[in-house]
C-alpha cells in the first residue's frame, strides 16, 4: 500500500513538473486566441503553419542558420570545457606543486563569485582586442577551465579512483597523459558526460553573454534569434508562432538530455556520494 501511494505521488508530481512542456507543444497547434482561452493543452482544432512560419523567422534567415551558428558556439565551448576542466583536476587531485591549496580556495572563491560581476570587465577586455561579435569571447574561455564547479565536480571523482590504478599504469609504461586518457578517465566517464551536458544546455540557454558580445544579426544564436519575434511592447505579434519556434529551439536539449540520461544521472548521483 506504501509502495501504491508512493508511486501515485510520484506520478501526480511528475505530471504537474511536465504539464507546462505538454501546454507548450500543444500551445504550438492553437490559434492565438486559444492560447489564451484554456489552460488546458489539447487544441480543439490543429493549426500545422505555425510550424512553417516559426522556421522562416522575422529575419533574412531561417532557424536553421541560427542552429548552425549556435552549434558553432556549442561545439567548441563544450569540448574546451571538458578537457580543460579534466586537466585542471587532474592536477590538483593527483599532484603536489608550490602553493595548491592557495590556488584551490581562489578556484572556490571564483564559484561563490555571481558571473554578472564580470560582465563588464570581459566585455571591455574583448572591446580592447577587437574580437566582439566574434565567437571567441563565448568559447575561448573555457579552455581555461573559467567553470570552477566543473573541476570541483572532477576532483572530487579523481579522488574516488584509488591511487594502485595509477601505480599499476606507471609500471606498465604508461605516462602523465596515458595515464589520465586510458586509466582514469574511463573511470570518471559519468562525471565527464556530466559536464558536456551542462555546458551544452547552459550555453544553449545562454542569452546575455551572446546579447553583449554579438551585435550582427546573421551571427545571433537562437536564443537571441527567438527574442527577434517578440516586440518591445508584448503586442502585434504571433504567440503560436514564438511557441512554434521555442518547441524547435527545445529539440536539441531533449535530444542530448535523452541520449546522455544515463550517464548523467549516474554521475550527478555519483558525485553525490563521493563528495
Amino acid at each position: 500500500m506504501k509502495k501504491l501511494f508512493l508511486y501515485l505521488l510520484l506520478t501526480a508530481v511528475g505530471a504537474v513538473m511536465l504539464y507546462p512542456l505538454l501546454w507548450l507543444v500543444g500551445a504550438s497547434f492553437k490559434t492565438n486566441e486559444e492560447i489564451f482561452s484554456s489552460i488546458w493543452f489539447m487544441p480543439k482544432s490543429f493549426c500545422t503553419d505555425s510550424y512553417k512560419n516559426a522556421w522562416e523567422t522575422v529575419t533574412p534567415y531561417n532557424m536553421g542558420h541560427y542552429f548552425l551558428n549556435t552549434f558553432a558556439i556549442i561545439i567548441p565551448k563544450t569540448v574546451f570545457a571538458v578537457a580543460s576542466s579534466v586537466t585542471v583536476a587532474y592536477g590538483f587531485a593527483r599532484f603536489d606543486f608550490p602553493f595548491k591549496k592557495f590556488f584551490f580556495a581562489l578556484l572556490i572563491c571564483g564559484m561563490l563569485m555571481p558571473s554578472i560581476v564580470t560582465v563588464m570587465p570581459r566585455y571591455l577586455m574583448w572591446s580592447k582586442l577587437g574580437l566582439l561579435d566574434t565567437y571567441i569571447p563565448l568559447t575561448l574561455p573555457s579552455l581555461f577551465a573559467e567553470e570552477g564547479m566543473f573541476v570541483f565536480i572532477l576532483v572530487q571523482f579523481f579522488k574516488g579512483v584509488p591511487r594502485e590504478f595509477d601505480e599499476a599504469a606507471r609500471i606498465d609504461g604508461c605516462g602523465t597523459l596515458k595515464t589520465l586518457f586510458f586509466v582514469l578517465l574511463p573511470c570518471i566517464r559519468p562525471a565527464v558526460i556530466s559536464i558536456a551536458v551542462f555546458t551544452f544546455l547552459w550555453t544553449m540557454n545562454d542569452f546575455l553573454e551572446p546579447l553583449i558580445m554579438i551585435q550582427s544579426v546573421e551571427k545571433y544564436p537562437l536564443s537571441l534569434a527567438l527574442r527577434l519575434s517578440v516586440d518591445s511592447t508584448g503586442q502585434g505579434y504571433e504567440q503560436r508562432k514564438v511557441i512554434a519556434m521555442s518547441v524547435i529551439g527545445l529539440i536539441p536539449s531533449i535530444a542530448v538530455f535523452a541520449l546522455a540520461q544515463k550517464k548523467f544521472v549516474s554521475g550527478i548521483t555519483a558525485g553525490g556520494l563521493t563528495g
